[in-house]
């Protein structure tokens, strides 16, 4: 059957003055097919082709209602019509779910904006590893966003411990010149340590409690499996990794974050997609509780360690040396960024920098003053004391009168 447009091309040759002949052989028709179309007063029109049968045909309908059931997969789908006798292939069956499937919309979330000054938010992200002196370790950023500014802090580190996390917020802090009323936070151990139903009911990580407790702030908790209850950090997270940290070149660790100090100028220097202002002219809104109105945090991180005989002490895989007299005791390490101090009892015996790497001996020379001579004594003294004499102790002898031996006499005589 020809379409409309070689049913014109006929007719426009034929009113050409063009033969029926001729038509032919100029469109490769025959003449009586030809004849036919010009003889039709209307153009061809399409006739709809006989639908095959197929074999899904029989189980349509029950596909249909067992997707409105529940969203089912096409692969269960196939296999519970095989059950039913469908001898089908699966694609036919996965192409016919993915048609009649009922289409989900996406649940509408409410856009949450905080006044200022009221709440900040607080994550932290693994970015991979990290090879630092020889040594492959876990790289972390923590970040914070202020909800009113859209303000972003972040840095790197090498530990999710509590003690790191107070040290960033006390970080965060700084560069924001203060903190907010409250801050949000996922569900992690270095916060909390049991989840209430209501999160101030909950069982606080005890350094963390003293840190809030200490500024005044109030921690939230975020849902479970509800990231968009923060959803601004976690743009924030997502921001950094793919704005600054993917595609990067960093020569060390001081690097890395001395670099993303100079990022953090600049995107808080420029209008945020939201807000459509600038995050550090709208901080000047945010009316944040202000540092100067509080004692600084001391920041203590404390681990204990016993003093070996050799009057040596192992941290991160290094030894220290302390004074030789508390070898053997039990000491408790206050641990900073770069240094630790030793403290035995309420005494602090020594301080150590923290040094990079693994299987290096610190010494202090001045920490064996005195032991030498004090081993030489020990050995004189031994010398000059006499060793001890075994003495044997003597039996005790009974005696006895004369009379008892006389009267064994007379017995015997009798």
């Amino acid at each position: 059957m020809l379409d409309v447009e070689e049913f014109l091309t006929l007719r426009d040759l034929f009113n050409q003055g063009s033969s029926i002949s001729e038509i032919a052989r100029q469109t490769g028709h025959s003449r009586v097919t030809v004849r036919k179309y010009l003889s039709s007063q209307i153009p061809p029109l399409p006739q709809k082709r006989t639908r095959r049968p197929s074999k899904l045909d029989g189980h349509k309908e029950y596909i249909i209602n067992r997707l409105k059931e529940c969203p089912l997969s096409a692969s269960r789908i196939y296999r519970e019509i095989q059950d039913r006798g469908f001898t089908g292939k699966y694609t036919i069956v996965k192409d016919f779910v993915h048609e009649v499937r009922p289409k989900i919309g996406v649940p509408a979330i409410y856009r949450y904006e905080t006044k200022p000054g009221i709440q900040g938010q607080v994550d932290w992200a693994e970015c991979g590893p990290i090879e630092i002196d020889g040594e492959r370790r876990k790289l972390y950023c923590f970040t914070m966003v202020l909800g009113y500014s859209r303000m972003r802090y972040a840095e790197f580190t090498l530990r999710i411990d509590v003690y790191t996390l107070i040290q960033c917020h006390i970080n965060a802090f700084e560069y924001f010149a203060g903190y907010p009323q409250e801050l949000l936070y996922d569900n992690i151990t270095q916060i909390v340590k049991k989840r209430a139903a209501k999160s101030s009911d909950s069982a606080w990580n005890s350094h963390y409690q003293d840190f809030f407790e200490h500024y005044g702030f109030i921690p939230r908790l975020c849902r479970p499996y509800r990231p968009q209850t923060k959803g601004k950090i976690e743009r924030t997270v997502g921001f950094v990794k793919k704005d600054f940290f993917m595609g990067g070149k960093f020569t060390s660790f001081t690097d890395l974050n001395y670099q993303l100090q100079r990022w953090l100028s600049r995107v808080n220097s420029i209008p945020n997609g939201t807000t459509h202002e600038i995050p550090i002219e709208r901080l000047k809104q945010e009316n944040l509780q202000q540092l100067g109105n509080i004692t600084p945090y001391h920041n203590r991180r404390e681990e204990s360690r016993k003093v070996a005989r050799d009057s040596f002490i192992s941290y991160l895989g290094n030894l220290y040396s302390v004074p030789y007299k508390y070898a053997g005791m039990t000491a408790r390490l206050r641990i900073s960024d770069s240094t630790f101090k030793v403290i035995i009892g309420s005494e602090e015996i020594c301080a150590h920098e923290i040094q990079p790497g693994h299987g290096k001996v610190v010494r202090v020379k001045e920490h064996f003053k005195g032991l030498l001579s004090e081993i030489l004594k020990q050995n004189c003294s031994s010398r000059d004391r006499s060793p001890d004499v075994l003495r044997f102790v003597e039996t005790g002898v009974e005696h006895r009168p004369l009379s008892v031996y006389d009267l064994f006499s007379e017995g015997n005589g009798r």
